[in-house]
């Protein structure tokens, strides 16, 4: 079997899969928030349970959002705060007496959509991850591409380019990726970055799933804020478009499931791509919100 952890900020689950792929037994837990030493012992407490219940050989893949150096084994910047510095690959598998294998849920989630996905076949694959946040993940020939440190694929704190706040007048808007960061594309092109752009518009809070919804009804400010979205995601992904040359884009996270990204994605793609690149294939995900841990599940089987 296969065991594979989706690690979030408010439970943890583990998923176990078969040599098939199927999904055999879950099981989830709220994530201890008050120590690294509950955190670990929720973990391990997953496994051993699972491992009683099906008494079976198993290989164990983590997926969680987080910066991850593959060169050290530790947590750079890790969504939950008493994770991060901490080497968790060493400490769980020190615990439980077997190695285990963790990467960014993003990079999971492009792994996973490259194998037996909605990109499977695809030379070069980037999962591109439109939640919350922004980041993303980069398969050639059905590996992860890791970069020197383990963090190719983020994209989402590369600067917005100045010709948008002059166009839609946008400000800088603040990000948390590091002191006084502005500006990052995340705060633009993700569920979040959507919700800035309709304040900007209309003077209104609003979620992105009510902006969708309002755009839908023929809402006007609505409308332009989802043009203005579209319009800088274009212009960030052509930019990535350039330099790594995709076969195939597949969307993650909430807005991926928002049919009018790729109604009106391909078009603003062509008016910023150079006339001699093609534009990559835009995809849905095949296995959606389970992609990060069934990928985490896959990158430990391996």
């Amino acid at each position: 079997m296969i065991y594979g952890f989706d690690i979030g900020g408010t439970k943890i689950e583990l998923v176990v899969f078969n040599q098939k792929s199927e999904v055999v037994y879950k099981k989830r837990v709220s994530t201890p928030k008050d120590s690294y030493e509950a955190f670990l012992d929720a973990l391990a407490g997953l496994v051993l349970d699972a491992d009683s219940e099906l008494d079976c050989q198993r290989s164990i893949g983590l997926s969680m959002c987080g910066v991850i150096d593959s060169r050290s084994g530790m947590l750079l910047s890790a969504n939950l705060p008493q994770l991060t510095g901490k080497r968790l690959v060493h400490d769980i598998s020190e615990r439980l007496g077997t190695n285990i294998v963790l990467d960014n849920d993003c990079k999971c989630f492009a792994y996973s959509e490259a194998n037996g996905g909605a990109a499977d076949g695809y030379e070069t694959v980037f999962g591109a991850i439109l939640g919350t946040g922004v980041g993303g993940g980069i398969c050639h020939n059905g590996e992860l591409v890791q970069g020197m440190s383990g963090q190719c694929g983020e994209w989402g704190h590369t600067q917005i380019a100045a010709m948008f706040t002059e166009k839609y007048g946008l400000p800088l808007f603040d990000c948390g990726c590091k002191p006084e960061a502005r500006g990052c594309i995340e705060q633009y092109i993700s569920g979040t970055g959507l919700s800035n752009i309709y304040k900007h518009v209309s003077g209104k809070d609003g979620k992105s799933e009510y902006i969708i919804s309002a755009m839908r009804s023929g809402d006007e400010e609505a409308l332009k804020a989802f043009d203005i979205f579209i319009d800088i995601l274009a212009y960030s992904l052509v930019t990535f478009i350039h330099i790594v040359n995709p076969n195939a884009i597949v969307f993650g996270g909430g807005l991926s499931n928002v049919d009018e990204l790729y109604e009106k994605l391909p078009g603003k793609l062509d008016e910023y791509l150079l006339s001699v690149i093609p534009a990559p294939v835009l995809l849905k995900p095949k296995f959606g919100d389970s992609s990060g841990v069934r990928g985490a599940a896959l990158l430990a089987a391996k």
